[in-house]
């Protein structure tokens, strides 16, 4: 194998990390931003993104079904359903289940491990058992190549790319906008929100309605780059703890640096070793690191 080779090989293990990073940032962004507010760590937070997944699908037999030129132009719509269909189920959860349980952490873990249950069955009883593959716009297929020997696929391009779009627009929207001045004013100090008039319980339901639909979104770019299932949202579950773990709970700058950098390894090691294993020295020198410094990359100053 010459040295060209290998540097194609390397490059395009790189950008597999680059598709994984996209992937475990918008789970992990949803998961920092309930977590980082509400202390809720939510367990369903898979099966929100195995509802985008599901909803980018119907969307995709839906355009499939009445014309070919509605099936090129579908997908960006799609994306919005599926923030759409995950953010109401997820104001739904917490209106009817979630807000009785703030305070009480064990509780809420094991609730929303009931509803990721839940989920899955549904997901069973309406889809089926076996996994499901989208019908992708021909502008999504194919690869580009900067130089022979290297192919970048598409779809991977569109995933970062939108990864880099829905990661900006939600920190345009904590430092930017009213819902944000809300957000960061209630995890600084929650009874002197309540004492300058702003409804917190409102602005959690709110909060944690978004943090679901960036699940969703999350789910619609797995489905360029894999099929989807009921259990789907669970293969990733852990990956996204690790990431808001590891960045440091509350620090969406911690979120991004943690996931690039959980993906990156993850991808390149693998290509000297087993999956398996790469997950595994993956995992050890993440535990290693935390037990240096329990707090993750970047801590986040609360007032208490």
């Amino acid at each position: 194998m010459t040295a060209s080779e290998i540097q194609n090989i390397v490059l395009m293990q790189g950008f597999a990390g680059l598709s994984l990073f996209s992937v475990l940032l918008l789970m992990g962004l949803g998961l920092a931003i309930i977590f980082g507010q509400m202390g809720v760590i939510n367990m369903a937070h898979g099966e929100f993104m195995t509802v985008g997944a599901y909803t980018i699908y119907l969307c995709g037999r839906l355009a499939e079904g009445h014309s070919q030129a509605l099936l090129k132009v579908y997908f960006p719509f799609a994306i919005v359903a599926a923030f759409g269909a995950a953010f109401v189920i997820g104001w739904l959860v917490e209106w009817s289940l979630i807000r009785h349980l703030y305070r009480r952490p064990l509780d809420t873990l094991l609730a929303t491990w009931g509803i990721s249950l839940a989920l899955q069955q549904s997901f069973r009883s309406i889809f089926g058992a076996k996994e499901v593959s989208i019908t992708l716009p021909d502008w999504l297929l194919g690869s580009w190549s900067p130089h022979p020997g290297l192919d970048i696929p598409i779809n991977g391009m569109f995933v970062m790319g939108l990864t880099f779009l829905v990661t900006g627009g939600v920190l345009l929207a904590l430092y930017r906008s009213r819902w944000g001045l809300r957000v960061r004013a209630t995890v600084a100090n929650r009874p002197m929100a309540n004492a300058a008039g702003i409804n917190t319980k409102k602005t959690d339901r709110l909060t944690f309605a978004i943090g679901c639909g960036i699940a969703g979104i999350a789910g619609a770019a797995f489905t360029t780059i894999g099929s989807a299932g009921p259990t789907s949202g669970s293969l990733y579950i852990v990956d996204a703890f690790l990431v808001v773990t590891f960045g440091g709970a509350a620090s969406l700058l911690g979120t991004v640096a943690s996931a690039f950098s959980i993906a990156q390894a993850q991808s390149i090691t693998e290509f000297f070793m087993t999956g398996s294993m790469a997950r595994v020295v993956t995992l050890l020198t993440i535990v290693s690191i935390l037990m240096i410094r329990p707090q993750g990359l970047f801590a986040a100053k609360v007032r208490r």
